[in-house]
């Protein structure tokens, strides 16, 4: 059986892909810029880097890191070598617009058109809001169990990264996924003050969020980030206060299991807020 390359192999979702992947005992060619013992090393912006680890390899798990146009590059190596590309995409995506008016929208969307251009065979993976993005209130939590910032009201259905990895997984090793778009999410709308709650809780440290104006919230998050993406992250969590984005069914679907609550995850990852 050929191996498997799994690209951003030591990330939250690159890390389950290669967990499961490994039991069904399917081989895997970890790739990351810090591998683990047992993989290899490569940098997805640099194609000369990953050219080594295509040797006897057909399937590819892809993710964005860094830029999308640096990425372009190789996604058309990978199309000289493999004949199947699952990538980890976005939410983002809105096929309805001729040009995506979302900076994360477009920049996925970017690297999908490389992907269909290349010629292989490939499965676009689609979540909306990533449990992990939670991890980034454990200082806080740790602190004082505060979470401050704006749209607390903001509700979505966060995914689990095993459940992401578990379609993944299915889209690598399966049949009838090719051109599949595949939205993934959590089993229901939580706002985030329930996700803070429902984190405490697992953590056994009380945990609640507190609402602070907008410009206060933005000025916290302009020192992690540049300005248009966190221009854009609250203007979605504006509109996640009004209208909740969608739960689909994908992970059944997909995977003949449901989805795992937020909870789950919470538990998986209490450590971290502690």
């Amino acid at each position: 059986m050929k191996p498997i390359l799994v690209a951003g192999a030591t990330g939250n979702v690159g890390a389950q892909v290669v967990t499961q992947l490994r039991a069904r005992d399917i081989p895997v060619r970890a790739l990351s810029r810090n591998p683990p013992p047992d993989g290899v090393r490569g940098d997805l912006a640099r194609p000369d880097t990953i050219a080594p680890a295509l040797d006897g390899v057909d399937t590819a798990f892809l993710m964005l890191a860094g830029s999308a146009e640096a990425l372009v590059p190789t996604v058309s190596l990978l199309g000289e070598h493999v004949k199947r590309v699952v990538f980890l995409s976005s939410g983002a995506v809105d096929d309805s617009l001729p040009e995506q008016d979302n900076p994360i929208g477009a920049w996925h969307r970017i690297v999908e058109e490389a992907i269909e251009a290349a010629g292989v065979e490939w499965t676009f993976l689609r979540p909306h809001g990533f449990a992990a993005n939670t991890l980034g209130w454990a200082p806080a939590i740790r602190a004082d169990g505060v979470v401050r910032g704006a749209y607390g009201e903001a509700s979505m259905p966060l995914i689990h990264e095993r459940d992401i990895a578990a379609v993944a997984v299915e889209a690598l090793t399966g049949s009838g996924h090719a051109e599949a778009k595949y939205v993934v999410t959590g089993t229901r709308p939580l706002t985030q003050i329930e996700q803070v709650r429902i984190i405490g809780e697992a953590a056994g440290r009380p945990a609640r969020w507190e609402e602070i104006p907008l410009e206060a919230a933005r000025e916290a998050l302009l020192a992690k980030m540049p300005d248009f993406i966190v221009d854009t992250m609250l203007a979605g969590m504006r509109g996640l206060t009004e209208e909740p984005s969608e739960v689909t069914t994908t992970v059944q679907d997909v995977t003949g299991r449901p989805a795992l609550d937020f909870e789950v995850w919470a538990a998986d990852h209490a450590a971290d807020f502690q």
